[in-house]
């Protein structure tokens, strides 16, 4: 055998993504593109570019797209982790002590270990993402039945619900059933 082949093994642990975050970075990638080019090119037509005014633009495109850059959700087996531009945040999901659903404006999902790890993930990416939901779901009720998760069940049940609901209505918009 050839010292220089390594057969690529599967990991044991299955990792899950937001797959819709690549797109969502590429979005505001673009947005930011796009306000520093209009701006440059109006700054050119109105008054010449001059030093500030470009450099201005330029940190302003920055804050954009540092504002609308989601954060990156993975989780595996007892695992979810939240990465930002700044930090990262790992939570053990099948050692949940709380599972907190606000339907409120702001809808995230707040999950806190028994170690003190906290994350907040959006609503919307557990919803576009039936394989993270499935895998998270299954550490909160292991740790429901480990004893662990004492305050949230109710919002579990009532997220399970949700899930199911937005499942079965795409479901029967997509076989033509409305």
């Amino acid at each position: 055998m050839d010292p220089r082949f390594v057969p690529h093994q599967e990991p044991c642990d299955r990792t899950v993504q937001d797959g819709e975050w690549a797109g969502e970075a590429r979005a505001a990638a673009g947005c930011a593109g796009l306000l520093l080019a209009v701006a440059l090119t109006v700054e050119a037509c109105d008054s010449g570019l001059n030093l500030p005014a470009v450099l201005l633009w330029i940190a302003l495109a920055v804050v954009l797209f540092v504002v609308l850059l989601p954060a990156r959700v993975v989780a595996a087996p007892g695992r979810l982790t939240v990465r930002t531009l700044w930090t990262r945040t790992v939570v053990r999901t099948d050692r949940l002590a709380t599972l907190h659903w606000s339907d409120g404006i702001e809808r995230r999902l707040v999950l806190t270990d028994v170690d003190g790890g906290r994350a907040r993930i959006e609503l919307r990416v557990v919803l576009a993402n039936p394989s993270l939901w499935l895998l998270l779901e299954a550490d909160a009720r292991s740790s429901l039945a480990n004893g662990t998760l004492g305050d949230g069940v109710r919002d579990l049940d009532r997220l399970a619900r949700r899930v199911e609901r937005d499942t079965a209505r795409s479901v029967f918009t997509i076989s033509g059933l409305h």
